[in-house]
């Protein structure tokens, strides 16, 4: 019998918000239900430096021992930005973006070039906190999928849709639910 990788599904929350966020724990819940998988909800609550939380994200990384072939990475508007950047540095299994903070003038290295062989974008045409438009761009630019979604910044009424794309978007990166989880 061959024993299964186990896979990191770490998720980065926005400036606002924090680890027991709605979106945050609603795509823990369910990456803990897959098999072999391990999900860390990173706190940044310490620092609104982007860069920090950056180097937050990496640590997480590298203390749990999880290897890029198989982590994903999904955060929610600075928590977007930081996934984003992670992946740049290392090509990452996955990356899962909401309302991400890219493209943005005020923001360091807001255009990062995501290295992953899974990408997905969800975004709000209503956002007025991190324009559409541009993130568009990017997503054009390095042919990322993205979905819009009628919806704000913190895609507070899409949760649902947004956790049903998280789940798939799990399983075509290889994450699978075979049976019923023991915690």
């Amino acid at each position: 019998m061959t024993r299964q990788t186990t896979k990191h599904v770490f998720l980065s929350h926005g400036l606002e918000s924090g680890p027991g966020g709605t979106k945050i724990q609603a795509m823990k819940t369910l990456a803990e239900t897959l098999d072999n998988v391990q999900a860390h909800a990173i706190d940044h609550r310490s620092t609104k430096d982007p860069a920090v939380r950056l180097a937050q994200m990496q640590e997480a990384i590298a203390n749990s021992g999880a290897t890029p072939e198989n982590t994903i990475l999904a955060g929610s508007s600075m928590g977007g930005w930081v996934c984003a950047q992670a992946s740049e540095q290392t090509e990452v299994l996955g990356c899962f973006l909401l309302a991400p903070a890219l493209a943005l003038p005020d923001y360091p290295q807001s255009s990062p070039r995501i290295q992953a062989r899974h990408t997905q974008i969800i975004h709000g045409w209503h956002d007025d906190v991190v324009p559409v438009m541009p993130v568009i761009k990017l997503a054009r630019q390095q042919a990322l999928s993205i979905l819009l979604l009628s919806d704000g910044h913190r895609l507070e009424n899409s949760l649902d849709r947004v956790v049903e794309e998280f789940r798939q978007f799990l399983f075509r990166a290889g994450l699978t639910q075979t049976g019923t989880r023991q915690k």
